[in-house]
């Protein structure tokens, strides 16, 4: 009594998720801190790899006081986000990791580097590589089309989370990126197979 059981096996499975991952944090990171060669190793990611790019802007969005570090405070803060946040949340989080250089807006080159960034990982993974599929520049024009709503060359926040807020199809390509939990467990398991 007291107590509610939990009925879905989500939060279980993200409970232990976030167990095993600071298992291994505080293993592999005896210092208490990761570095970028020690976070693609962490998820078990080639330096050079296919998912190299993603892995780098996903450090960059975890390391929230940019000292190209990340606590273990910063990555169960962003895995908590990731995997329990809503929406908006989502979407801000999904922001800074196209807003490469963190100036407050994403170009055409950032958009572009994200999704070539997705797509090598997919065709690596095999994942949803259709025929019919748009190449990364249609997909980059037709993101731009639909958020830049000043048109002037640059996503800003409020554009990118509007966009993706009133465009299913826009919203579906920034869950491409959206959903770094999926990415995390994937890797997870890889690495630990090694």
């Amino acid at each position: 009594m007291g107590q509610t059981q939990q009925t879905g096996s989500c939060e279980e499975i993200d409970v232990k998720a976030l167990q095993d991952m600071y298992k291994k944090f505080v293993l592999e990171c005896p210092s208490g801190v990761l570095f970028m060669h020690e976070f693609k190793r962490f998820f078990g990611v080639d330096p050079t790899g296919e998912a190299s790019d993603y892995a780098e802007n996903m450090f960059r969005a975890f390391d929230k006081n940019g000292d190209n570090t990340i606590d273990f405070l910063e990555f169960v803060a962003a895995l908590n986000l990731v995997f329990r946040g809503d929406l908006e949340h989502k979407l801000r989080w999904s922001f800074k990791v196209y807003d490469k250089d963190g100036n407050g807006y994403v170009d055409r080159n950032e958009l572009r580097s994200i999704i070539d960034s997705i797509y090598r990982i997919k065709k690596c993974s095999k994942k949803d590589m259709s025929e019919t599929q748009l190449s990364v520049d249609e997909v980059v024009e037709r993101i731009l089309d639909a958020v830049d709503f000043d048109r002037d060359g640059h996503i800003t926040l409020e554009e990118f989370i509007r966009g993706a807020q009133e465009d299913p199809w826009v919203l579906n390509m920034l869950r491409l990126d959206m959903n770094p939990a999926g990415w995390v467990l994937e890797n997870r398991r890889k690495s630990a197979h090694f």
